[in-house]
């Protein structure tokens, strides 16, 4: 390859590595997107893992508890079963129901209680062992007042607190009514109360003359001394107070199955079939309105159930429960399905399709309970699926940021292709044919580019600039020799004005003089362009001594010494001091007269008015002529325009008004011009002086 290739070749160097560059970008982000998906999958089903077999354990761990038990012992067989009374099987043998603290532990322990309003909670269990006798166990609380005894000897039982309890079970129905009896001992208030309730069975009337009581029915009711409502004075109040109580119900169809056969059945195959239900009656006639506590009540909320382990569950988990020996499962969960998140196909593929460490194999844990009635297998079998779902709706979710990124690499490579290498192609060949037209000789100690010169885009471009800045450099130092040639021009104005104006001072030297005003405005002006290189930077440059002055008296002043015909002044009545610099000030009015007496129609007059607010004094300047263009309307303003052909041939360098806006603003206030329906207004405004 001949010499003239590599070079040609060279010229295209940035260019494709430019290209080349953007393109590796883009291919490393999508590989970057593919490896972190790749990653959080295997990552996803190891945590899955060992997050199913926390939830195993998490269902073991409840089950094995009495409520879990409790809930293995009796499988869901309909809704709302255990709140409309149906007894369960306990996970213990029986219940001793005579002490307080251990009929409580034995049901709370079991989570067996049904919650109800008002404090209430009842249990209706029976217990596991068919020997300890064919009884059905009640326990539970209520909230009352303080509870009313049945006087001994009394054959009415409706003049104390008193239960009312229905069994029904096997076409047969048992009723009882066990008043309360306090028990012998009890002190004060505060304390409690302990007593019993007193089964009979249950009468059409209220007269209970010669009724025995049951001897086999047992009820202990114990009342705390604590108010509910919080009431300070608890040992004399009469205050709702929560009780506790617990039965022992006698139900002889129970007691004859156990005899009638050598092994019994137990539990009962139809104890979901009985029902038993429990009222609390206050002192007074058996009204439905009397109950205090109902079981039948609605809305109620049931104890622990294995159909609440359905909230441990993922979507696409499910949970087979199957006692030993059975040969079908009590209960079979399933994860609820939520509302998934929507992802992308194309993304979802692209992940089932990314290769993971076992993730073929199935995902299930077993583990066995045992309970006093047999044990139980549990089989929790997870859906790997379900990790590909997640992570596709996450990485769905976070799409849009390679898509930016992406996004933003191929914006950048078309910035750069259109606004960088395309110019830098065209400056490549037009500086080519530019470097051969420079020869001119020089340095360059600031901006020497020798270093960047090469064969590439870059040096061709270093080397046309390199040249074309020695240009630049000789025509800067042209132009610096001719600012100085300037300023020593303007030195020697200044210092051949300044001598006839000291002269003229002294002949005219008196306060009293109008000639005296006007040479020491020629002076301050001279002295404001001495020494500058440009008249627009003499003025830039200035320093004002701005000071307290009465406006009023300063534009009647003008208008009288103006010399401008028809000049009409209105406002300057009373005295209006102003922050700003006389002679500077009275420049300002004057350039502005002049511009405004040149464009007025002939005959009309020029209005000066002058308006006040709390913080600003203006200065309206109005005359009849023709409209200023809006384009223009701003650009009157600066150094050098004017709408005048050939006004440098007429002394007219258009900085009049471009002094005028730059002495106002070191006075702190503003000029600018409006169109009006007759002709133009310049506005000035200036701050009030204070003190």
């Amino acid at each position: 390859m001949t010499q003239a290739a590599l070079d040609w070749l060279a010229s295209f160097r940035l260019r494709i590595l430019f290209r080349s560059s953007f393109l590796l970008l883009a291919l490393a982000v999508l590989a970057m997107a593919v490896a972190v998906l790749q990653e959080e999958k295997q990552r996803s089903y190891d945590s899955y893992q060992t997050h199913l077999a926390k939830t195993k354990e998490q269902i073991v761990a409840r089950l094995r508890h009495p409520a879990g038990q409790l809930a293995l012992l009796n499988p869901p067989r309909g809704n709302g079963a255990a709140v409309a009374g149906r007894p369960v099987v306990l996970p213990y043998s029986a219940i001793d129901f005579d002490d307080q603290s251990k009929v409580r532990n034995a049901v709370e322990m079991a989570g067996c209680l049904v919650q109800y309003r008002r404090h209430g909670s009842l249990c209706v269990a029976i217990g596991n062992n068919p020997w300890a006798g064919g009884y059905i166990y009640a326990a539970g609380t209520f909230a009352s007042g303080a509870l009313v005894p049945h006087l001994i000897g009394d054959e009415l039982l409706a003049g104390a607190h008193r239960l009312r309890v229905t069994v029904s079970l096997r076409g047969q129905t048992h009723r009882w009514l066990a008043p309360f009896e306090p028990l012998p001992g009890n002190g004060a208030r505060a304390e409690g109360v302990r007593g019993r309730f007193t089964g009979y069975v249950e009468r059409e009337g209220t007269n209970y003359k010669g009724a025995r009581p049951v001897r086999e029915f047992r009820g202990w009711v114990w009342q705390g001394g604590r108010c509910l409502d919080g009431a300070e004075d608890e040992a004399e109040s009469d205050c709702a107070r929560k009780s506790f109580f617990s039965l022992r119900l006698p139900v002889d169809a129970l007691r004859e199955a156990l005899f009638r056969e050598k092994k019994p059945q137990w539990p009962p195959p139809d104890l979901d079939q009985f029902r038993v239900r429990i009222e609390v009656l206050a002192p007074g006639p058996a009204t439905t309105g009397a109950a205090i506590f109902d079981s039948d009540e609605p809305g109620a909320v049931p104890p622990f159930s294995l159909k609440d382990l359905t909230g441990l569950l993922l979507p696409g988990e499910t949970l087979a429960i199957r006692k030993a020996g059975a040969a079908a499962d009590i209960v079979q969960l399933s994860g609820k399905e939520d509302g998934a998140e929507p992802s992308s196909p194309l993304i979802t593929r692209l992940i089932s399709r990314l290769p993971v460490a076992s993730y073929d194999a199935p995902v299930e844990f077993a583990d066995e309970i045992a309970t006093p009635l047999g044990s139980y297998r549990v089989l929790l079998k997870g859906d790997a699926r379900s990790v590909n779902r997640g992570l596709a709706a996450v990485a769905t979710r976070v799409s849009w940021f390679v898509g930016a990124m992406l996004l933003a690499i191929a914006l950048a490579w078309l910035v750069m292709e259109i606004g960088i290498v395309r110019r830098i192609a065209l400056l490549t060949r037009r500086t080519r044919g530019l470097s051969q037209t420079v020869h001119a000789d020089g340095g360059l100690e600031r901006f020497d580019l020798a270093d960047l010169r090469g064969g590439d885009e870059l040096g061709i471009l270093a080397t046309g600039l390199d040249d074309l800045l020695r240009r630049v450099k000789e025509d800067a130092e042209r132009e610096r020799i001719r600012a100085g040639q300037e300023k020593d021009m303007w030195h020697a104005v200044g210092h051949e004005i300044m001598s006839p104006l000291q002269s003229l001072l002294a002949l005219h030297g008196g306060s009293d003089d109008p000639s005296h005003r006007y040479i020491q405005r020629m002076q301050q002006a001279v002295r404001i362009l001495y020494g500058s290189a440009s008249p627009s930077e003499a003025f830039a440059s200035s320093s004002l001594s701005v000071q307290a002055l009465d406006l009023a008296g300063f534009l009647q002043n003008v208008a009288d010494n103006a010399g401008i015909a028809d000049l009409v002044c209105t406002g300057v009545e009373a005295p209006l001091p102003v922050r700003a610099d006389e002679y500077p000030l009275e420049d300002v009015f004057a350039h502005i007269l002049k511009n405004a007496d040149r464009y007025r129609k002939p005959g009309t007059p020029i209005t000066l008015r002058l308006d006040s607010s709390e913080n600003t004094a203006t200065v309206s300047i109005h005359n009849h002529g023709p409209r200023i263009a809006e384009d223009f309307i701003e650009r009157i303003f600066e150094y050098g325009v004017s709408d005048q052909a050939e006004a440098g041939a007429h002394g007219n360098r258009g900085q009049g008004l471009f002094v005028a806006r730059t002495y106002m603003a070191k006075m702190g206030g503003t000029v600018s011009a409006r169109n009006e329906d007759d002709g133009v207004s310049f506005v000035l405004t200036l701050q009030r002086a204070r003190g």
